[in-house]
């Protein structure tokens, strides 16, 4: 084995259901906030006043916006400096817990986050910011949430078009563990297991929206690629999700659900590492692609970029957006006729298909062993 290298992340996480009022409250006391800003969109902001009733809050912030716009970012942060808060506290999805993010990267404030979706964004120290339709990204240990309350209950209002588009953003995070910049055995073996949990119940919630057991799987699972994808790094498909999304302001699960397919179609030739992973977690035998294919026949997710509301005429810009941040370490090299062919089929929804990848598009340099 060569040389690996492995980077965690100190985080303390809490697993219930129907116990986030009282987690939380233990949660804030031992993290020693008396002045907490609860940070929650307007559809959610009963549920939080709830989960809050005993937690000291001084002020709820309700504007929050996909991609975590520049202009909420710094009202998020305008506002945690007039309340002098010594706390952020997240409940909702991937887009709160990212605005709790860009106060914590300027601020240094701890977080505490309370997910209501499986994005998975609470167990990273990743973050993303839109302006003028470009959307950055980073890494900043001082944006990882201090502690996580996840509770299987808050879940099950989800409804099952989110809950399925949600639950594949969560693959997504696994399946991109495995040819991220910085994959390795330990990312890797973390995604597998992801992969394992959230193939095994995402049809139990479609069958079942009230299956409680399926539910707490699901965030087991979104943890562990969460975690596999904050030690490897982001990799093809999440390179073309964030270009789409930050340019376009697409559906942000959605299109993790309509892109993944494709990208895995276009990558996996290419990693038989990945090929050999995904066969294992979704007991494949020597076909994993079409098992993913059978796992989306399942789930019955959103299949166009067109559904989403991208223009076909905007189809040859976003190719050049996405061109730009390929990966150098993604295990093919891409052609800009190979993207602009993906971004079509995923524009028209057509099947995706597996792309054979010649001899000359290999890279040569020697992987992390996995």
């Amino acid at each position: 084995m060569t040389r690996v290298v492995h980077e965690s992340w100190g985080q303390r996480v809490v697993f219930g259901s129907g116990t986030a009022r009282e987690d939380v409250a233990a949660e804030v006391a031992g993290l020693g906030a008396s002045r907490v800003l609860v940070i929650a969109a307007e559809g959610e902001r009963a549920l939080a006043e709830d989960i809050c009733k005993d937690v000291p809050v001084v002020a709820t912030f309700g504007a929050v916006r996909p991609h975590v716009p520049a202009e909420v970012a710094g009202a998020v942060r305008a506002a945690a400096r007039e309340h002098a808060a010594d706390l952020l506290l997240s409940v909702g999805g991937g887009s709160t817990t990212g605005t709790a993010k860009a106060a914590a990267l300027t601020t240094g404030l701890p977080i505490l986050a309370v997910p209501t979706t499986y994005a998975g964004s609470e167990a990273t120290p990743v973050w993303g910011l839109t302006e003028d339709g470009h959307k950055r990204t980073g890494v900043d240990p001082k944006v990882l949430p201090r502690v996580v309350v996840y509770d299987a209950a808050l879940m099950l209002s989800l409804p099952t078009r989110l809950s399925v588009t949600s639950g594949l953003n969560a693959l997504a995070h696994c399946v991109d563990a495995w040819w991220a910049p910085r994959h390795n055995p330990i990312s890797s073996a973390l995604a597998v297991e992801g992969v394992r949990s959230l193939a095994s119940a995402l049809p139990r919630i479609v069958a079942d929206g009230q299956d409680v057991a399926a539910r707490r799987e699901i965030l087991f699972g979104t943890y562990l690629g969460a975690v596999a994808f904050a030690g490897a790094g982001s990799g093809l498909h999440h390179k073309v999700c964030h270009v789409l999304g930050g340019a376009y302001d697409l559906e942000h699960a959605a299109l993790h659900s309509v892109v993944l397919p494709h990208v895995v179609g276009l990558n996996l030739a290419a990693s038989p590492e990945a090929a050999r992973h995904l066969g294992a977690a979704l007991h494949a035998g020597s076909d994993p692609f079409g098992a993913l294919l059978a796992l989306y026949a399942r789930l019955g997710p959103p299949r166009s970029l067109s559904e989403l509301g991208l223009a076909e005429q905007e189809l040859d810009r976003a190719c050049d957006l996405v061109m730009a941040q390929v990966p150098d370490t993604n295990p093919r090299r891409v052609t800009r006729d190979e993207m602009r062919e993906l971004l079509g089929r995923a524009y028209r929804g057509d099947t995706p298909v597996p792309v054979p990848v010649p001899l000359t598009a290999l890279r040569t340099e020697e992987p992390p062993d996995d």
